[in-house]
C-alpha cells in the first residue's frame, strides 16, 4: 500500500513539473518564433527576439517582446496574447479590426521610428492596410 502510494505522488509530481516547465520566458519565445516563421511577409532570421515580460494565467499568457535588428539599432516592443496547446504557447489572433493577425492595425510604436526594418519586412505607414474589394 505504501509502495501505490509513493508511485502516485512520484507520478502527480512529474504530471505537475512538466506542466510547469512550459511556463518559461523560452517556451513564450518559440511560439511567437513558431508564428512570425509561418509568415510569409517577414524574414525572423536578421531579427533579435527577446521576451521582456510574460505574465501566465493558466493555459493564457500575456507577453511583450522586443524585436531589434541583430547587430545592434533600435527595435520595437509589441505584447502578444499566447493559449497553451499541449507542451507549447500558440499566439493567439486578435479580434477585431486586425482580424486573424495579432499585430492588428497597430501603429508604429513611437520607440521604433526611424528603425531599419529587417529585410524582407513590408513597408509600414503606421496605418491599417487598405481593404481591396473582391
Amino acid at each position: 500500500m505504501k509502495l501505490r502510494l509513493a508511485l502516485a505522488f512520484l507520478v502527480a509530481l512529474c504530471f505537475w513539473g512538466c506542466s510547469r516547465g512550459v511556463e518559461t520566458k523560452e517556451a513564450v519565445r518559440q511560439g511567437v518564433v513558431d508564428y512570425l516563421s509561418s509568415r510569409k511577409d517577414l524574414s525572423i532570421s536578421s531579427m533579435q527576439i527577446d521576451i521582456l515580460s510574460v505574465d501566465f494565467r493558466g493555459n493564457e499568457a500575456e507577453a511583450t517582446v522586443s524585436f531589434r535588428p541583430k547587430g545592434g539599432g533600435e527595435g520595437m516592443q509589441i505584447p502578444y496574447k499566447l493559449e497553451r496547446k499541449g507542451d507549447r504557447w500558440v499566439v493567439k489572433a486578435r479580434t477585431g479590426a486586425g482580424g486573424g493577425n495579432p499585430h492588428g492595425s497597430m501603429p508604429m510604436p513611437e520607440s521604433a521610428s526611424g528603425m531599419g526594418l529587417p529585410a524582407g519586412h513590408p513597408p509600414i505607414s503606421g496605418k491599417a492596410p487598405a481593404q481591396t474589394k473582391k
